[in-house]
């Protein structure tokens, strides 16, 4: 890898990090499709480790507004959703990986464009499990089925719950991966190299949470998404 690609890749780490501590969502919705671009090692594995402790600290910061109910309903969808994901990866070539990527994040960007809300039932919550479960075991994007259920939640109640149920995902997703030797010590080593800019951008979220129009962060994850998508679909087609 470039020092001009790590620089490139650093960054777009930074500003993905940025948004999902002010909006709660779209760390993996923006940089997987763009890092994948970039480079295919540094997506889209490295960003379920570097998502952990991201996650885990906004949920501490936003501790008093977690609502638990629904909560472990979505949990155990993502078991049954980890277990298809693996039996996709079984068969994914880089060219199918780009492309089921890109029609992930096609899909999502059209989920959160879409303004559309989801009741929260127990049926719902444990179909957004799977959903969840299996673009976050293929592609690390989890979000967007779940962003449907807290749609209509104010910004601290939704990243709250969000952060909540990302961390216990991505236990499922990560110890799912291991298990079946879906982990590298490589996709560790990038993790290890990205980590600094999540901080960064961690940082930079604090100071603007509140400053920040929630419809201006949302326009900015559609846009940089959609940019990702599109070009990991030209390489597979190149």
């Amino acid at each position: 890898m470039s020092a001009a690609a790590l620089v490139v890749a650093l960054v777009v780490t930074f500003l993905a990090a940025s948004i999902q501590g002010v909006v709660g969502m779209g760390f993996a919705l923006v940089s997987v499709p763009i890092l994948a671009l970039i480079d295919p090692s540094l997506a889209p594995v490295p960003q379920l480790l570097v998502t952990m402790p991201l996650t885990l600290t906004m949920a501490w910061r936003e501790r008093r507004h977690v609502d638990v109910s629904g909560i472990g309903w979505i949990v155990a969808g993502r078991i049954p959703g980890a277990i298809i994901g693996v039996a996709l990866l079984a068969v994914a070539t880089q060219t199918t990986l780009d492309v089921t990527i890109a029609v992930i994040v096609l899909l999502a960007v059209a989920i959160v464009a879409s303004g559309y809300h989801v009741r929260r039932t127990p049926t719902t919550e444990l179909g957004a499990g799977t959903l969840a479960g299996v673009s976050g075991m293929v592609a690390s994007i989890g979000g967007p089925p779940l962003a449907l259920l807290y749609s209509r939640d104010d910004g601290p109640t939704r990243r709250s719950n969000l952060a909540v149920v990302f961390s216990l995902g991505l236990v499922v997703t990560l110890t799912t991966r291991l298990a079946t030797g879906n982990l590298s010590w490589q996709d560790a080593a990038v993790a290890l190299v990205l980590f600094p800019a999540v901080i960064l951008g961690y940082l930079a979220s604090l100071r603007f949470k509140n400053r920040v129009p929630q419809r201006s962060a949302r326009i900015a994850i559609l846009v940089l998404s959609v940019a990702g998508a599109l070009g990991l679909l030209v390489r597979a087609i190149l």
